[in-house]
């Protein structure tokens, strides 16, 4: 059932539970992550980069996808179709393409241009039902291209866009794409806490949720984070999955190169990495 992300953040942020963003990159990822999200009844976020989107051949095609997929299997729990790290310009193709959320990433513009752009986007998406994410500070690491340092967010910052009416936030506090390194320090509480005291209770979002150790992610969702993105750990376990499969020749026993045999180990354990999430971030019976 595809929505808006906002219900079921407000709820994930009322009940000290998160709802995980997993992004997708094909077919599998998604069916993987739609049919664990119904069979754990919960509550699920599918989170596409615009890098993915063009290798998919554009949010267009995403789109119908997901809107076909969650049709023809069935599906009933709560599923937003959300843009992640969307520039200005991505918003507004998702907007017409038919998601039903974007994030707009103006944290490497200057505040005002930033509460600019955001302001603009909140209004196009509100109108249209649409959910809206917005960010401050930097997201370390690397994600299509764009680099960030991991600089923590300014709390009075983040309250200046939460007051423009966004539906959840992301606030730099130390977490970073991909592997985390060996010398990382942890998540910055007491940022998380000074943001999540300036925005009440507006659902917080932590990105780069690969390798963050439990205790940490069960600290920050009692400090306001109701969404968690997770892309690497899925990356990683289908990568493992189809290497083991290859090497064991498997794919030279009968028709083991097809596709659909090739591809299976990866699917199983994309959802078995998706319910491992879902049970860490509680959204487990959450729908």
């Amino acid at each position: 059932m595809l929505v808006s992300a906002k219900e079921m953040l407000d709820k994930a942020r009322a009940g000290k539970y998160a709802v995980g963003q997993f992004n997708i990159n094909n077919l599998e990822w998604t069916k993987a992550i739609l049919l664990t999200a119904q069979e754990l009844n919960s509550p699920v976020i599918l989170g596409v980069s615009e890098g993915a989107g063009k290798y998919m051949t554009g949010f267009e095609t995403v789109a119908a996808m997901v809107a076909a997929m969650d049709k023809s299997l069935g599906i009933t729990v709560p599923v937003a179709l959300h843009l992640d790290h969307g520039s200005f310009e991505g918003c507004y193709k998702c907007i017409k393409a038919g998601f039903t959320s974007i994030m707009f990433d103006g944290s490497h513009f200057p505040i005002d241009e930033n509460i600019a752009k955001t302001t603009e986007l909140v209004s196009a998406a509100h109108h249209l039902g649409l959910s809206i994410e917005a960010e401050v500070g930097a997201i370390g690491g690397e994600e299509d291209g764009v680099v960030g340092k991991g600089e923590c967010a300014d709390p009075k910052e983040c309250k200046q866009i939460a007051d423009l009416g966004v539906d959840f936030l992301a606030a730099g506090i130390g977490n970073i794409h991909g592997v985390y390194p060996a010398n990382w320090e942890g998540l910055s509480f007491e940022t998380l806490a000074a943001v999540n005291k300036e925005v009440g209770e507006m659902p917080l979002v932590l990105h780069g949720g690969t390798g963050i150790p439990d205790d940490q992610i069960t600290k920050a969702i009692s400090l306001g984070v109701a969404k968690i993105n997770v892309n690497t750990e899925c990356q990683l376990v289908f990568a493992e999955a189809t290497r083991g499969y290859i090497e064991a020749g498997k794919d030279k026993q009968g028709k083991g190169f097809d596709p659909r045999k090739l591809l299976a180990p990866g699917f199983e354990a994309i959802k078995a990495k998706v319910k491992e999430k879902m049970e860490l971030f509680g959204s487990v019976g959450k729908a």
